[in-house]
């Protein structure tokens, strides 16, 4: 057997990622390991074997585990990174912390990153994906992130080294994101919390909140996000194009996509992996053949498929 470091944070052998997954799918990791610290996570990744693969994950909101799951070492941040620290308009969030959070506690301080109220998902998988809400993105506040390297160096990233797109950023192979500041607008605390409530209630009133989703399925082909506004634009907006080919509610096994919002795909309670990568492709080529449209995943998807059996 492989000889793993000694690190003061919990390495587990086989564990079953299902559960830690927003859709509640998936094989098991060969290891898993959750630092208790930024010391404790550079001393492992100096340590452990570089021929070894891992994979940083956040709260498993925007993720498909494959049923073979990941022949990796996952690393997952808790309580250790889930800080969050303000200082005049600088808000300094652990990779984390819940985006909700974020949102919440600065405008608390009469900070506006309003749009982060509504993305599921915690800070360190908003910097990879610059995910984005309402016309803003994460790209628009970002000022710095820290990340360990494979080879458990401390490194600080600028916006430029992030090279952030549309729902994509350049964080280097094999770093973790620990931490990432924020240069966010002023405002007054109770418009901010009032907006945030309105955004809620949109949210819950279009989206199935109450289901086992990931959030969006595929990026809009337009390339941005929805600004909120009510003269916004859907003709290239992937739920519109989903709809367009008459596929709001389709299914294979227990995955389908969402009557409510055609791009939310949903396990209705005993979907394998398999089948929610399935309907998506599925999905995906019967909108290509529609309207010569080719959507593309929003959702990650990770890990190896079920062994096939003899």
């Amino acid at each position: 057997m492989m000889q793993m470091p000694n690190p003061r944070g919990k390495l587990s052998q086989d564990r079953d990622l299902a559960p830690l997954t927003w859709l509640r799918v998936g094989g098991p990791a060969d290891w898993f390991f959750m630092p208790a610290d930024v010391d404790d996570l550079a001393g492992f990744l100096k340590e452990l074997d570089p021929g070894v693969s891992v994979f940083p994950m956040g709260v498993g909101s925007n993720l498909i585990v494959r049923d073979g799951g990941l022949r990796a070492v996952v690393i997952r941040l808790a309580r250790g990174f889930n800080g969050i620290e303000i200082e005049g308009t600088r808000v300094t969030a652990g990779a984390a912390a819940l985006d909700a959070h974020v949102a919440i506690k600065a405008a608390d301080a009469g900070l506006d990153l309003t749009f982060m109220r509504t993305i599921p998902g915690s800070i360190g998988g908003a910097v990879c994906m610059n995910a984005g809400c309402y016309g803003t993105y994460t790209a628009d506040v970002f000022v710095s992130a820290k990340a360990v390297s494979r080879s458990g160096e401390v490194v600080h990233l600028s916006k430029d080294d992030l090279a952030f797109g549309y729902r994509h950023s350049n964080v280097p192979e094999g770093h973790v994101l620990v931490e990432a500041t924020f240069e966010a607008p002023q405002g007054e605390a109770v418009d901010l919390h009032a907006r945030m409530e309105a955004q809620l209630k949109r949210r819950d009133e279009t989206q199935p909140t109450q289901e086992r989703s990931a959030g969006s399925t595929f990026r809009n082909p337009a390339g941005f996000s929805s600004t909120g506004k009510s003269d916004d634009i859907h003709d290239l907006k992937a739920w519109k194009v989903i709809d367009d080919a008459g596929l709001r509610g389709t299914r294979c096994g227990g995955a389908q996509m969402s009557e409510k919002h055609p791009n939310f795909m949903i396990n209705t309670g005993d979907a394998t992996a398999s089948d929610l990568e399935n309907l998506g492709e599925e999905v995906r080529k019967r909108v290509f053949q529609d309207s010569g449209i080719e959507l593309n995943w929003e959702i990650m998807r990770v890990g190896e498929p079920a062994p096939q059996a003899d």
